[in-house]
């Protein structure tokens, strides 16, 4: 018994010794975190943050998770559908000649959500995780992960720029504005210039010309001709919108997949944004197309059409997940550090949440700060109405904080 009993302690020494001689650099970091728990002071500190936590639900949490019942995946599609169908049927109710400059309220609002978003959701997940309600969690810094990370922003951000850029050029200097409100101002022109009450000597001087020779019932036709008649640079304005439409929904869908893969909360928090931020986004687009010679049933339909871009996204944004990694499979753990992107532990798939925030700060500042700074000669009213605008930017924030706060 004794021989027996010396020879288990010498197998239990080697195994520990084995154990111990385990790289510390070929744990994933799954298995950090599980060793981690295991140590005396984490299961104090886990037990009392179970007995401090609040066992009940708030209301937000219970309009999420019946909004959000399944999967990431199912989560994602469901967002789509809330995000791209509302905004559309709500065209219905809009006036054909509506002026995107009066959106700017709604323009204001959309802001502070999108950059609430960005700010208290998106980047604090992308750098530090999601807490977990159960236990507490250790953020290990690795050499470049956070690099990587912040190039992923920075590649969201340019490849929105390259798309602004480029339609600038195709458009001759009037690139896609969030609400519009240029391409309204710039749309003015024409007609003004049609009606005969433009400063510029040369079109007056034709029309002048034909007065005289014309018979009045003669000259009572073609004034309709040239009502409806649209400018071809409008029109390929009109056509390029719904290009850029469509491309934009296409990171709307990857928002909806990678914040849905990252946790429940940051994915319904993105969805709220993402509505906010569609409403005056879709009225923009509506009242565009219209001045570009759409009639409201056909522009209608246009919208409906740039919206499978969204679900086009998504479904890009659900495979690369999937099938590229990312906050779904971190449960798996990678096989070592190394075994990631460029020596790290991120994947392919958890790149997609920094390119998210990189197209989000770009919408919310680069593409919709410019329209808030335009000011009229009435000092009165300006002010009036910057109030008004600082304090939709302030509400829509402060929902995004509201929901973020534990």
């Amino acid at each position: 018994m004794c021989l027996a009993l010396a020879a288990g302690l010498v197998l239990f020494s080697a195994l520990a010794a084995a154990h111990d001689a385990l790289s510390v650099g070929d744990l994933s970091v799954g298995q950090i975190e599980e060793e981690l728990q295991n140590c005396p002071l984490v299961e104090s500190l886990n037990e009392h943050k179970r007995l401090t936590s609040p066992q009940t639900t708030s209301l937000t949490s219970k309009i999420f998770s019946v909004l959000f019942p399944g999967s990431p995946a199912v989560n994602a599609i469901l967002a789509t559908i809330y995000i791209s169908g509302p905004p559309n049927f709500l065209l219905a109710l809009c006036p054909p000649n509506i002026d995107p400059s009066s959106l700017s309220v709604m323009v204001a609002f959309a802001v502070g959500g999108l950059l609430g978003d960005t700010l208290f959701h998106l980047l604090p997940e992308i750098f530090l995780g999601e807490g977990s309600p159960d236990s507490v969690r250790f953020v290990m810094v690795e050499p470049n992960r956070n690099l990587l990370l912040g190039l992923g922003i920075m590649v969201g951000f340019f490849t929105f720029v390259a798309m602004d850029k480029t339609l600038r050029i195709a458009t001759g200097g009037a690139g896609h504005d969030h609400s519009h409100a240029h391409a309204h101002s710039h749309d003015d022109h024409p007609t003004a210039t049609t009606s005969g009450t433009s400063t510029s000597p040369e079109p007056s001087t034709p029309l002048k010309q034909r007065k005289p020779t014309a018979i009045t019932t003669a000259t009572a036709t073609p004034a309709p001709e040239t009502e409806k008649e649209i400018n071809p640079s409008v029109k390929l304005g009109g056509y390029l919108n719904l290009i850029a439409d469509f491309t934009h929904n296409i990171t709307d869908g990857l928002a909806m997949s990678s914040s849905f893969y990252a946790s429940p909360t940051i994915g319904a928090t993105t969805t709220v944004a993402v509505f906010f931020h569609e409403i005056p986004h879709e009225v923009g687009d509506f009242a565009l197309l219209i001045q570009s010679g759409f009639s409201k049933r056909k522009a209608m339909g246009a919208q409906f059409v740039t919206a499978i871009g969204a679900f086009l996204g998504t479904f890009i944004g659900i495979a690369v997940q999937e099938l590229g990694g990312g906050h779904g499979s971190t449960a798996a753990g990678v096989e070592s550090a190394s075994a990631g992107l460029l020596g790290t532990s991120l994947t392919w798939g958890d790149m997609l949440l920094p390119f998210t925030a990189g197209t989000f700060l770009y919408v919310g500042t680069v593409s919709v700060i410019p329209e808030l700074l335009e000011t009229g000669p009435d000092k009165r009213v300006e002010v009036k109405k910057t109030i008004v605008q600082f304090l939709a930017v302030m509400v829509g924030a402060g929902i995004m904080l509201v929901i973020s706060w534990d």
